[in-house]
């Protein structure tokens, strides 16, 4: 019997959300684990067979020292890196410090402050060593990840989408929230992966996969403020999970 490839998940500061929707593939886990040997993850097992890895799925940014320490330690011991989620990839809804510091902020939230080892910025992994494919997200989507991991099984590339979420709107069927309704929404900018899902509801997008390729915020940002938006509540729209991903973190910038 052929030896099954060795994957390993991995998590630095999260919820814990795209380890869950690993979890949440369900009937597709008895083919992963056909597959795969699932050697390390601590969410769903506390057995662990030592690397080296084929695959590593790391959920989380990275916020200190020990985390800067480890996810070296992991690159070296995988064969593929894969970044998961906006933690992972963006820095996450943690990486709001960034724009203050961390000291700024745990005055406020610990008694005793100094007792706190972190670093002063919340980055992507990819800030700290080479990541061989993202997979974004807030959460990850359980179709993508299959994809990718299906796309491993066979030995071909994975199929990408770099379509915005106004196109998903489009082949949905869903109606425009921004012309039908005048709700700011950031499916322009954004990368698809979701399905829309907000949209068709009635709800503006929150840009949960992170900024799409050719992305053009300064027009959108004209619109919401065409719009009756301020400039500060512009701001706001784009400091969530993807933050700190290049494309959104400049909005502040712009005139």
């Amino acid at each position: 019997m052929a030896k099954r490839p060795k994957i390993a998940v991995f998590k630095f500061a999260s919820c814990d959300g795209c380890q869950l929707t690993i979890l949440d593939l369900e009937d597709e886990l008895l083919t992963i684990g056909q597959k795969f040997e699932i050697a390390y993850f601590p969410e769903a097992t506390k057995a662990v067979v030592k690397g080296p890895y084929d695959i590593a799925l790391v959920e989380g940014s990275i916020t200190t020292p020990h985390d800067a320490d480890l996810i070296k330690q992991v690159r070296k011991k995988s064969r593929f890196l894969i970044a998961i989620g906006a933690c992972a990839t963006a820095g996450g809804i943690q990486a709001l410090r960034n724009w203050k510091g961390s000291d700024e902020f745990m005055k406020y939230v610990y008694a005793k402050p100094e007792y706190i080892e972190t670093l002063d910025k919340s980055t992507p992994v990819s800030y700290h060593v080479e990541v061989d494919y993202e997979l974004r997200g807030c959460p990850i989507s359980k179709q993508r990840l299959y994809e990718v991991l299906s796309a491993y099984m066979y030995g071909r590339a994975p199929k990408v989408m770099n379509h915005s979420v106004c196109m998903e709107c489009k082949l949905n069927g869903t109606v425009c929230v921004m012309v039908a309704h005048g709700i700011p929404c950031l499916g322009p900018v954004t990368h698809a992966g979701c399905g829309a899902i907000c949209p068709a509801y009635g709800r503006g997008c929150y840009g949960c996969f992170g900024p799409r390729e050719s992305l053009n915020t300064v027009s959108l940002s004209k619109k919401f403020q065409e719009s009756g938006v301020s400039k500060e509540e512009v701001v706001k729209f784009f400091r969530l999970f993807n933050a700190w991903a290049p494309g959104f973190r400049e909005v502040e910038a712009e005139p």
